[in-house]
């Protein structure tokens, strides 16, 4: 086994995965195919712990679900002493089948069906995440109908602007999330609270972006919590029992993205946050942090085949592979880059830069320029830090079979997701009645002559 960089590479000159050549995870699954680095995830989970648990007296770790959920890792979160958050019901459904602890559950979402709130209280989830005055009054009525109660944190928007795309950004005065601190919404949301006999109010939620590569937006948010929890103290006598200040910690995506390190983040929350309850004459909440990205991001890579290497005179080498936005969208929605190397020459240098582009009728740009070793048809190409929003975001654009997912650990490489087939997608499919009555009709016409 030899190092190339960040890449480990055999005798045989082949991607390594957590010990498992990628040439033969692709000849034995398939391609497209989703690959994640268990040991990673596992280490990952203990470095939150450790780190946070090291600098504040009570804190819970909870997994977002939404970077990537199967029972597979809700499993693996649930053996690492993870929370986890959902934010559906397809969410919490997949935790329940894992036998994921209901009481590590946390229930998020904008808009909550009937369907989740029944869910939620049926298995008795940890929390739920209230995140507007209507959804309290829901989730009271159905508390109290079910004749139990509802462990609440209220999700606040401290009006924090982020250095992220403008699509990820979740905390700012304009957002669809939450209760607003300006307003004086939020302030309303803890007064409901304490009249709503199915509500017991814990404590309150932020959160401020996604793929952030720096602290400063944790540290603001940490200074507006404080203020506004210590302000309900002596205006409404609110004691703070939880406070989530969410997830959002960015990966390394390419060379030129430098993301704080999981003990940095701890080093610029806890003793800020400490240090603001002081100041405010409060007692240390439960911290509650809900890191998915970087827990799953650098775990997971994409191995597609090369189909078609297309040169333009002058211009530009395109390199076709069999999957695209299907399988990866976040390209097209956020502008997103990838770094990638031909997994079946990895000890090659790049010698050459190409257009990555998929199948789809669409420019389907997965990567915009790509460095990588001179690529033929038939080559692998294996694309970095694809573990996060890529299998959990997948469609069926084009009809395209979604792919496998496998988890790779010390040389060992088992499924957590079977590849979906052809029959797979018109499983669900149904012709109506009067078009196939149509046709006997147009049949026994023409045999009539």
């Amino acid at each position: 086994m030899s190092e190339n960089g960040m890449l480990k590479v055999n005798e045989a000159g082949h991607l390594v995965i957590a010990g498992c050549d990628a040439v033969l995870l692709a000849h034995k699954y398939g391609t497209p195919l989703y690959v994640y680095d268990e040991g990673f995830i596992r280490e990952r989970c203990r470095e939150y712990i450790a780190e946070f648990g090291r600098r504040y007296p009570s804190v819970e770790i909870a997994y977002a679900g939404k970077a990537a959920l199967t029972t597979g890792l809700a499993r693996l979160m649930a053996q690492e002493g993870m929370g986890l958050d959902v934010a559906s019901a397809g969410e919490l459904y997949t935790a329940l089948q894992a036998d994921f602890p209901p009481d590590r559950i946390k229930l998020h979402g904008n808009y909550k069906s009937n369907l989740e709130y029944r869910m939620a209280l049926e298995a008795g989830v940890g929390r739920v995440v209230v995140d507007s005055l209507i959804e309290m009054r829901q989730l009271d009525g159905w508390a109290r109908k079910f004749g139990s109660v509802a462990h609440i944190l209220i999700r606040v928007r401290p009006g924090i602007d982020t250095h992220t795309h403008e699509l990820i950004q979740t905390g700012q005065v304009d957002s669809k999330f939450g209760l607003g601190i300006y307003g004086g919404e939020a302030r309303r949301a803890i007064e409901m609270a304490t009249d709503c006999e199915g509500l017991r109010l814990r404590g309150v939620h932020c959160h401020i972006g996604s793929q952030l590569l720096e602290t400063d937006a944790f540290e603001r948010a940490i200074d507006q919590m404080v203020d506004f929890i210590a302000d309900m103290r002596d205006e409404l006598g609110f004691e703070c029992e939880d406070l989530d200040l969410g997830g959002g910690l960015g990966i390394r995506y390419t060379e030129r993205d430098a993301p704080p390190t999981v003990a940095e983040l701890a080093e610029a929350i806890c003793p800020r946050l400490t240090r603001a309850l002081q100041r405010r004459g409060l007692s240390q909440p439960r911290l509650i942090l809900e890191p998915g990205r970087s827990i799953v991001g650098e775990a997971g890579i994409t191995i597609y085949t090369v189909g078609v290497v297309k040169e333009i005179p002058d211009l530009r080498t395109y390199v076709s592979v069999d999957g695209g936005m299907s399988d990866n969208p976040r390209p097209a929605l956020y502008d997103a880059e990838y770094e990638a190397v031909v997994a079946n020459r990895a000890e090659e240098p790049p010698t050459q830069w190409v257009r990555v582009v998929g199948k789809h009728c669409e420019a389907d740009t997965l990567i915009e320029e790509a460095h990588i070793a001179q690529a033929e048809p038939g080559d692998l190409l294996a694309v970095f830090g694809t573990g996060a929003y890529n299998q959990a975001m997948a469609s069926n654009y084009n009809r395209f079979p979604r792919p496998a997912v496998v988890l790779c650990r010390d040389g060992r490489d088992e499924l957590l997701v079977e590849r979906e087939s052809l029959a797979d997608l018109t499983a669900h499919d149904r012709i109506p009645q009067h078009l196939a009555m149509a046709e006997a009709d147009e049949r026994t016409r023409a045999a009539q002559g």
